[in-house]
């Protein structure tokens, strides 16, 4: 090969590995500026991983300003999974999965978990499982497990804690426990009942260092939390 085709074809390889460079460079800055853009747009933001009314109105009495999202999960236990490590895991996962589309934002997950008799609880859904889950608290202890989890989602550790509410009820006749679901109709609330209402008078004791974690997010919790990612409150 003639030293000037050489000299002319290393110059053309060079020309084009620099313009196949410059361009991966100006698609990884623009990359950057855009993920910039977006983590300054969510900056201050803070989305609460819900669609919960009751989780939304108790935010809303420490905070004026958050969005709510509701997170897409798989709420599913694993076999021989504690509550506690459960309702934990559930709370960070909604968090994460709503904070991973909104990079920038603090999102806040919760989640609430009925135990009594080492078994847990679900929602009613209908009066007659209502009826059926008062009958069966009725004189008993029950456990009330409520997660909370707190992230920016960065590479720093997620808040998580657990909250635990121990309810003793009363003895309960029938037709006290049908006057009560026939009032508040709770059959979406596990225990079914709502203990910042009527059903508070189904109580012999509650005991909990949060009051709010027994409706379904501990506001003393949340606000330690959000102070700690820089959320003036007062």
């Amino acid at each position: 090969m003639p030293l000037k085709t050489a000299i002319f074809l290393g110059f053309s390889i060079i020309f084009l590995l620099s313009k196949d460079f410059h361009s991966k460079m100006s698609q990884f800055y623009r990359k950057l500026i855009f993920e910039s853009h977006l983590s300054m747009k969510n900056y201050n933001k803070i989305i609460l991983a819900s669609s919960s009314v009751y989780r939304k109105e108790l935010l809303s009495r420490i905070l004026d300003d958050f969005d709510c999202l509701s997170p897409d999960i798989d709420e599913t236990p694993f076999p021989d999974e504690e509550p506690i490590e459960h309702v934990a895991r559930l709370a960070e996962q909604k968090a994460l999965a709503i904070a991973v589309k909104n990079p920038g934002a603090i999102v806040i997950g919760s989640d609430q978990i009925c135990v009594l008799d080492g078994k847990i609880i679900g929602k009613p859904g209908n009066q007659a499982n209502a009826i059926d889950q008062l009958s069966n608290c009725s004189g008993k202890s029950v456990y009330f497990y409520t997660s909370l989890c707190v992230t920016n989602g960065s590479s720093e550790p997620n808040d998580i804690t657990v909250v635990t509410t121990k309810v003793t009820f009363k003895e309960l006749t029938e037709q006290q426990i049908k006057n009560y679901i026939e009032s508040e109709n709770p059959i979406d609330c596990a225990g079914s009942f709502k203990c910042e209402g009527l059903g508070i008078v189904l109580f012999e004791a509650i005991e909990s260092k949060d009051p709010t974690a027994l409706i379904g997010l501990p506001l003393i919790e949340t606000a330690k939390y959000l102070e700690q990612h820089k959320v003036n409150l007062l």
